[in-house]
């Protein structure tokens, strides 16, 4: 088994779920778990500057420079430790399907849980290859513990190989990113790095560097609660008034209806009574100019309602989360695109830019001084009991990644 795999196979089995309610960084210690691992094992392989920051959970090291007095900019290669809240990443127990046949594939025969190429036409794309699934109860963790073991791969590499001439490449792994808050402690200037790259896409080949510009907003709703047998003309009930507001969203503006550059309005979380109402919203589009008329639209929602009443029954407390990085990206560092898509090119798999709808660690980091595009893990169905990664995939990742350190070695 190559040593991405085997670190993999390993990497998802620690629970490193993060958790948004929580007021703490990281939002679980648990996460700390899988950051003092890699700690050791990348001392145990001869990187330098290791770091297990105890507090934050942070990991940092570095392959130093094999180039003597040549030379090279500082590569910085950054993955996130946590997966994501959606589904339990507890007790996962991940399996590899050898020489797939192209048929469902049966994932847990006790739950009858199935993994149905008519419901995943990726799958078509992976016939005789190897497919790392769960057995449907958990998700696999390939977001991001694929991007960990393929940094950490690439370390491997780059030790044991000191005739492949390299510049200095700095490594990160973070916490709490699928919450949002993956690099409020980034140390971006101890870092050192003069660019780096995200290992957090998905398919083999995808390339990114345009983002969701992003929002979080909370909708309160303030009703009035009176016994339903007397409620006539009094009862304001919050739960009514909640989706009162939702019908005012437009309708081809919500995540099943959009694609691509679409942008959308997201309730994820509900919780309240007929007395009050907390309703947690995401707002995102690529265009900034239609992210500012999403963000005044939602207000002006609240306020039409409000005014609709006669009193404040809708507030709305809201803020940016993180902007998109193609302005970052675009032109001035083109060279980090470019280079990617030479390095795929090298490596035999061609490259499919695409726009995140998302975000990712390095669209802050690209707004904190460290331009950061994102590359792929090879893994799929993130966030859900039917996500998979393909062995093949994940061995290509790493030679990319290999040739990327070698371009910016000449």
């Amino acid at each position: 088994m190559s040593s991405v795999i085997d670190r993999f196979l390993r990497y998802v089995k620690i629970d490193t779920q993060s958790w948004a309610p929580s007021d703490t960084f990281p939002s679980t210690e648990k996460q700390k778990d899988l950051g003092r691992l890699l700690a050791g094992e990348l001392e145990e392989m001869g990187a330098s500057d290791v770091k297990f920051e105890e507090d934050t959970g942070y990991v940092y090291a570095t392959v130093p420079s094999n180039l003597g007095g040549a030379k090279a900019p500082v590569l910085g290669f950054i993955a996130h430790m946590d997966t994501s809240m959606a589904v339990s990443g507890r007790n996962v127990k991940p399996r590899i399907v050898t020489g797939y046949d192209g048929g469902d594939i049966l994932l847990n025969e006790e739950k009858n849980i199935v993994l149905k190429t008519s419901e995943n036409p990726d799958l078509a794309d992976y016939v005789g290859k190897s497919l790392i699934v769960t057995d449907g109860t958990t998700l696999l963790g390939a977001d991001d513990k694929a991007g960990v073991a393929e940094i950490m791969a690439l370390a491997e590499y780059l030790i044991t190989h000191p005739e492949f001439p390299h510049g200095t490449v700095r490594i990160a792994f973070t916490p709490d990113e699928e919450v949002g808050s993956g690099v409020d402690h980034f140390d971006v200037e101890g870092f050192g790095a003069d660019f780096a790259y995200t290992v957090d896409g998905g398919a083999l080949g995808e390339l990114e560097y345009e983002n969701f510009n992003a929002a979080g907003a909370v909708l309160h709703v303030n009703g009035y609660s009176i016994h339903p047998g007397s409620a006539k003309g009094r009862m304001l009930n919050a739960i009514l008034l909640a989706q009162e507001f939702q019908s005012l969203l437009p309708k081809h503006e919500d995540p099943a209806a959009t694609e691509g550059y679409e942008g959308f309005y997201h309730p994820d979380g509900i919780q309240g009574n007929v007395e009050h109402v907390d309703v947690d919203y995401i707002i995102r589009d690529h265009s900034m100019e239609k992210f500012e008329h999403k963000k005044a639209y939602f207000q002006k929602a609240a306020d039409f309602l409000n005014e609709k009443y006669g009193r404040r029954i809708f507030e709305v407390e809201m803020a940016d989360n993180y902007y998109n990085m193609k302005d970052k990206i675009l032109p001035d560092n083109a060279h980090l695109i470019d280079n990617a898509v030479r390095a795929m090119e090298m490596a035999g798999v061609k490259p499919r830019m695409l726009p995140i709808r998302g975000g990712t660690d390095g669209a802050r980091l690209s707004f904190m001084g460290l331009p950061c595009p994102n590359l792929c893990t090879g893994g799929h169905n993130f966030h859900g009991k039917f996500e998979y990664a393909c062995v093949e995939s994940m061995e290509k990742v790493v030679e990319i990644l290999v040739h990327i350190v070698s371009l910016y070695a000449n």
